[in-house]
This record gives C-alpha cells, sequence and structure tokens, in this order.
C-alpha cells in the first residue's frame, strides 16, 4: 500500500518582500532589472533589461539549430534533418551581461541570487571569478561579500580617487544538441542584489507547512535554521554562522492584517528553531479560493531586529492513498492539468509577470487546476502567480540524468550537480501552496535498469521527502514493461505514465501504489482553425501546408486522442488526473513536422502561441468546467468551394443532448452515446451538407430542458478590423 502522505504546506509566494529595507544591519533586496548591457563579443554593447532572451528577436533561420537525429521518443530509427526541432532561433553561443552595481555601503553580506540563467553561467565580480553554475533551469546564489571593494578602495598608488564601483560581469554559454525544444538564451530570470548583516536568515532554511487542517483549526510547523543558512551559496571561505541560541519571532497574519497567530522562541544548539502555530478557523487555500496569509520570520537580539523575512502563506493539506486518491484539503478530486513549457510563445523565455498571469486566466477560464512545469524547475515569478490565482503545480526538475538524450544534455553535468539541483528546487520552492508534488524526472532513459536507474530514483526521491516529507513524488513513465520489470514504476511514491493509455489496465494489478497518474496526456495536435477532409482520425497527418485538422481527430504514433484518456478518468477510480501535453504551443518539437522546414513550433497546445484558444480548448471546458455551460460549434461557416460538399459538424458541450440547424432546417436532435468512443463526448454530425448562411445548435440537459444556443454565420467580405486587448489598464512600472 502507498505511503499516505499528508502534505502541508503553505507557503511562500514571494521569496522576501523585494522593497524591504530595515536597519542597516537589517535586510535589503534589490531587484537588477535596468543598467545592464548585453555583447556577443565583448566588443559591442547594447543595453538591455532583465529578464532577457538574446535569441527570441530572430531571425529564424533554419541553420541556427540544425540538427541531424534518430528522435528516439518519436520512434526514429534512422537520423534526418531536423530543422525547427529548437525554434530556428539563434539561441546558440556565447553572451556576456555586464552591470555596475548599487551601493552595498552599510552592509556587512552581500549575495546575488538568479532565478535562473541559460546556459552554464559563470559570474565575476571586479575581474574576481565569484561563482558559476550549470543547470540553466535553476536558481543559483553566490556571496560576493569577498569580491567587494572595501571603503579606502578608492586611492591609487599616487594618491588619486580611482574608480569605486563594483562591477559584475555574467558570461554564458549555449551549445548544439543540448536540448530537445527551444531553450533561449541569456539572463531570461530575475536577478536579486541580497544585503545582510552577518547575522541573517536565509529563506532557504526557512520552512512552513500546514500539519493538519480543517474549517476549524489549523496546525503549521515552521522551522528555521540559522547555524549554516548557506545552502549552496559559492564563495571561497567556509562562510558559516555561529550556532550560538538566537531569537526569534513569527507573527502569521491574515489578507486584512489582523495576527493570527504569533510566537517566539531560543534556536537550540544546531541553530533550529520549530514552532507550532494555532489557526483558528483558517481559510483553506485550493484553486477555487487561493486564500494567502502573511508570515513574518524576526532574527532578534535584544529589541533590535537583526533580519526578517516575509512570506505569503498558504494553509492546506495533500494526501494521496489508493481509497481516496489524490486529496487536496480532505477532498477527493481528480487533477485537470496541463504541461507547460518555459518560454512564453512570442515572448521567448524572458519571465513576464503579466504573461503569466494571463496565461492562468486563460486555463482557469477552461476549467483547469493544475499545471506541470515540464521538463524544468518552475522560477519564483510563476510560483508566486501560481500561489495567488489558484493553481495546483507539480515541480518537475529534469529531463535526462546519467543517460543522454541529447549528446550534450544534462547528462554531461549530473555526476556534480544532481544533488545541489534536486536540493535548490526543493528548498527555493517548498513554502509554496500551490506545489502538490515533485516531479524527479521526466521519460529517463534508464528506467528500464534495476540497478543504477532505481538507484538514481531512490536516491532523488529520498532527498525531496529528506528537505520536503509533505508532499509525494513522481516520475513520467514512458516505457511502462521495462519499468515495471526493472521495479522503477514500483519505487516511484506517485507512478506517472507518459501515454500508454492502452497499458493502464495491464499495468495498474503490478503496481504496489494503487494508484496511477497521467503525468503526460494526450498529444492531440492540431492549428487553430484550420480543418481538413475527410474529416477522420490520423496518426501522422501529414499536409502539404504544414497544418493539423482544428477537428481534434489527429495524433502521433506514440500518442493518443482526448477520449482514451477522458474514459480512463472517468471510469478508473484509482486513476487520479492527468497533465495534457500541452496548455500552450511552445516554441520548437513541431511534431509531426519535425522535418519539414519552416515549422519551428509545436502544435500541441490547447491554445496556439499567442494564446489564442483552439477548438479542443472547448473540449475540455465542456468537461472541466461544472459551474458554466460550455457550447461550442466547429468547424467554421465559410466554405465557398463547398457548396453541396459533406462538412461534419461538431459540437463540444457539456449538455447530453443538442439540435442543430443549417438555414432554419434541422439536421436532427443526437444524445451523446456513453458506448461509442468519438460519442461519449462529444455530439456530431457527420452528414450535414455545406450551404452558406447559418448554422445554429440548441442545447438541453438531461430533462430536455434547453439550456443556451450558439449561431455561427458565413463570413461576408471584410469590412474592418478591430484589436480588443485582454484589459485597458497596464501597470507603469517597467515590467507589465
Amino acid at each position: 500500500m502507498m505511503k499516505t502522505l499528508i502534505t502541508t504546506l503553505t507557503l511562500l509566494c514571494a521569496l522576501v518582500s523585494s522593497s524591504l529595507t530595515t536597519s542597516a544591519q537589517g535586510r535589503k533586496e534589490i531587484n537588477l532589472r535596468d543598467g545592464w548591457e548585453f555583447s556577443h563579443d565583448r566588443v559591442a554593447w547594447q543595453a538591455v533589461t532583465i529578464p532577457h532572451d538574446w535569441a527570441i528577436a530572430g531571425p529564424f533561420d533554419k541553420a541556427n539549430d540544425l540538427q541531424v537525429f534518430a528522435i528516439e521518443q518519436n520512434g526514429e530509427k534512422h537520423a534526418y534533418e531536423h530543422s525547427g526541432r529548437t525554434g530556428s532561433l539563434p539561441w546558440m553561443g556565447e553572451g556576456y551581461y555586464r552591470l555596475t552595481l548599487p551601493s552595498t555601503e552599510g552592509y556587512e553580506h552581500a549575495e546575488l541570487l538568479f532565478d535562473g540563467a541559460m546556459a552554464e553561467p559563470v559570474v565575476y565580480v571586479n575581474g574576481h571569478k565569484a561563482g558559476q553554475w550549470a543547470y540553466g533551469y535553476n536558481a543559483f546564489r553566490i556571496d560576493i561579500t569577498p569580491y567587494l571593494k572595501a571603503k579606502g578602495d578608492n586611492q591609487t598608488d599616487d594618491g588619486k580617487q580611482a574608480e569605486s564601483d563594483n562591477h559584475i560581469e555574467v558570461t554564458l554559454h549555449t551549445m548544439n544538441y543540448s536540448s530537445r525544444w527551444y531553450p533561449g538564451a541569456g539572463i531570461y530570470r530575475p536577478v536579486t542584489l541580497v544585503l545582510t548583516g552577518e547575522q541573517r536568515l536565509d529563506p532557504w532554511q526557512t520552512f512552513v507547512r500546514t500539519l493538519a487542517a480543517d474549517s476549524k483549526q489549523a496546525t503549521l510547523a515552521v522551522d528555521v535554521q540559522t547555524a549554516n543558512p548557506d545552502i549552496y551559496v559559492q564563495t571561497p571561505t567556509s562562510y558559516t554562522l555561529t550556532s550560538a541560541p538566537r531569537h526569534i519571532a513569527l507573527t502569521l497574519a491574515d489578507r486584512q492584517g489582523q495576527v493570527v497567530a504569533q510566537a517566539e522562541g531560543q534556536t537550540d544548539s544546531q541553530g533550529l528553531f520549530t514552532q507550532e502555530l494555532t489557526v483558528k478557523k483558517p481559510q483553506l487555500w485550493s484553486p477555487e479560493s487561493p486564500y494567502l496569509y502573511k508570515l513574518t520570520v524576526e532574527l532578534r537580539e535584544g529589541n533590535k531586529t537583526l533580519d526578517r523575512l516575509t512570506f505569503d502563506t498558504g494553509i492546506r493539506t495533500v494526501m494521496v492513498t489508493p481509497e481516496g486518491g489524490f486529496q487536496l484539503n480532505g477532498q477527493s478530486r481528480k487533477i485537470k492539468g496541463v504541461c507547460l513549457h518555459h518560454d512564453l510563445g512570442p515572448l521567448g523565455i524572458a519571465s513576464n509577470k503579466a504573461a503569466l498571469i494571463r496565461e492562468v486566466r486563460i486555463l482557469k477560464e477552461m476549467g483547469c487546476d493544475a499545471i506541470r512545469t515540464a521538463h524544468h524547475m518552475p522560477s519564483q515569478q510563476q510560483m508566486q502567480v501560481y500561489d495567488s490565482l489558484g493553481m495546483m503545480v507539480m515541480a518537475e526538475s529534469f529531463d535526462e540524468w546519467q543517460k543522454p538524450k541529447m549528446p550534450n544534455g544534462y547528462n554531461r553535468f549530473w555526476e556534480d550537480y544532481w544533488e545541489k539541483d534536486i536540493t535548490t528546487l526543493v528548498v527555493n520552492h517548498r513554502n509554496h501552496p500551490s506545489i502538490v508534488m515533485w516531479s524527479i524526472g521526466n521519460e529517463i532513459p534508464e528506467q528500464h535498469l534495476a540497478d543504477s536507474g532505481v538507484a538514481n530514483l531512490r536516491k532523488l526521491q529520498d532527498i525531496c521527502h529528506r528537505l520536503d516529507p509533505t508532499r509525494p513524488v513522481t516520475t513520467g513513465i514512458d516505457l511502462v514493461d521495462k519499468a515495471l520489470g526493472s521495479g522503477f514504476a514500483a519505487a516511484i511514491e506517485v507512478p506517472g505514465f507518459n501515454y500508454r493509455t492502452f497499458k493502464y489496465d495491464e499495468a495498474y494489478p503490478k503496481l504496489p501504489q494503487g494508484i496511477l497518474l497521467g503525468s503526460e496526456t494526450t498529444s492531440t495536435v492540431s492549428s487553430r482553425g484550420v480543418y481538413k477532409f475527410p474529416v477522420e482520425p490520423r496518426q501522422d497527418p501529414a499536409y502539404s501546408d504544414g497544418q493539423c485538422s482544428s477537428y481534434d481527430l489527429e495524433c502521433c504514433s506514440w500518442s493518443n486522442l482526448l477520449e482514451d484518456d477522458f474514459t480512463l478518468q472517468d471510469d478508473r477510480p484509482w486513476v487520479i488526473g492527468q497533465f495534457v501535453w500541452t496548455g500552450f504551443d511552445y516554441l520548437g518539437e513541431p511534431t509531426p513536422y519535425d522535418i519539414n522546414w519552416p515549422s519551428r513550433s509545436s502544435y500541441f497546445g490547447i491554445c496556439d502561441l499567442a494564446g489564442l484558444p483552439k477548438d479542443r480548448y472547448y473540449f475540455y471546458r465542456s468537461q472541466w468546467r461544472k459551474d458554466e455551460h460550455t457550447i461550442h460549434l466547429l468547424p467554421h461557416w465559410t466554405w465557398p468551394d463547398r457548396v453541396g460538399q459533406v462538412t461534419p459538424v461538431y459540437c463540444y458541450t457539456d449538455c447530453p443532448t443538442a439540435e442543430l440547424f443549417v438555414n432554419g432546417k434541422s439536421q436532427g436532435r443526437i444524445t451523446k452515446n456513453p458506448d461509442s468512443k468519438f460519442d461519449r463526448y462529444r455530439l456530431r454530425w457527420n452528414d450535414v451538407v455545406y450551404e452558406p448562411g447559418e448554422l445554429k445548435v440548441v442545447v438541453y440537459n438531461a430533462r430536455g430542458k434547453k439550456v443556451g444556443q450558439q449561431v455561427v454565420r458565413t463570413a461576408g467580405a471584410p469590412a474592418s478590423i478591430l484589436l480588443e486587448p485582454d484589459r485597458t489598464v497596464l501597470a507603469a512600472d517597467g515590467d507589465d
């Protein structure tokens, strides 16, 4: 039986307020957004703001990232020329960033926090190498205190005034055959300068979690470690704080600023302070009600505050059991999730809060309640948005371990970085209430190996549990038979299947956990507003225009259609949810046109690159939204070349019955058929003969009562173009 996990957590939406300033010995955090310069050759420099993606401006070119390769994951046996697999943008090569730092005067300790830099960043301070990292998707911190110019360093030998500013330079290196999708390039996530006194708190060693919660009372536990706060902060010296007892004060406040719990006390001999907080009548965090509290942690000496951290915190529990499946706050629910790559379509990989908010709002309108950060570690900005807007998260780590999928992929760094990277993922993000599980890998090649594959799985899973005993751990399995045979599938806490729907029933009795997650599902392909005839299910479609049909009946040879996953979700109580590939189209991986230039972005998205919903969006909405009706007709009704030809009409709706009319003439009233694969979730009129005019559908509930209708008309000559923004006000903060 699977170990019951009461998750817990709560936590941290913002990694500490960027504007918080206390006394000279307190904490100051500065977002290093402006003042940067960028160069490809250290000769020609241009002014940029951070976050920055140096490649998204283009141009697109077949030669930018040409890969001659056999994609094993797609079943290819021979090497082919893949011209758009990583987006055909100029992301490969060297890049250099430089900045003059703000003043650090009055602070004893200075640290740079990079939320991510693509790729292999090396950081120099005043000409000295201060530190480096390998994985472009992870956060890292560098103690720059030893390299800063001290007072008095502004005099030359002849007594003249010398330059007293502190300068940093970041070098980045990206290389071909290192990615399977568009990785982007540059310092694409925020950089923060953290200034403190020598005695300080560390957000990565401050952990808040919910031990138990219901509508009457919640119990939270808070751990604060002060003895050695520097988890993977790079410095040439062993900068370790003394373990002398420290005084810690905790305050938890609600949205109105009212204190709902507080405590204080001394750290123990190891520098650890652990305290439970009781909250009466708590507001529980959920996708439907993402209530956040504010937790303040203070390090004090007498009446003086030496350091202060402030976190946005949620109260909620997570449990996964064979009997109850996935449970949030004690309530069983099936995960209605999507996978997302890290790019933002036309904006590239540069993190943008407004764009992330827009993404979440589009997905929530569809009824989605969860996101898998495929196949990489999320940013703090992402997690802040997911916490505040209410989106559960599977936070993923790696796309490969020791065995390569790409010759220059993460396998090059595995031996030196795997423990650092998984540790950083957890301590950087474990305080976010939105995260409900950790993923330690995606379709790892060694999942069939009973020795090294299972051993690495256990090492990664054990670290997740040690640093965060509140959340389950999963991984995406695609070699189902081999993973069952090796013990890999049995060793993972939550077995996740990527596709392989035809293996669910066969595999389930062999899984000791008693549950199964659709960790990556469907991969139906479509192009928005494009329809192909005749209308029939197809695998690996190939059309001369490089598009896919929006009738939503096309997929890849290794994937499946929407109905397959929904049938398993609805009919198998032990299937605990799914993460659809993907919520939005993304740059690169133009399957099924991997070898067809100029295809260079995916077709998998429920929404296109610009975030505009495809027809498939309304299929998911009709199943996932229970609070509002969905009525969506397809295709469009402007077919001058199809007059008199059969043009099937589909309706995506939550209602069981509908009647279709063409120019007022009924095409029949039909009801969903649970015994028919393609008629269980769709209403289909397959024999409609096209004639221009008006297409209308009227939908009825189970009692036969009309609940709504939709009309689609043949378009006339274009009259005008109307541009409608998604909002009318932008924040004048330089980021919106």
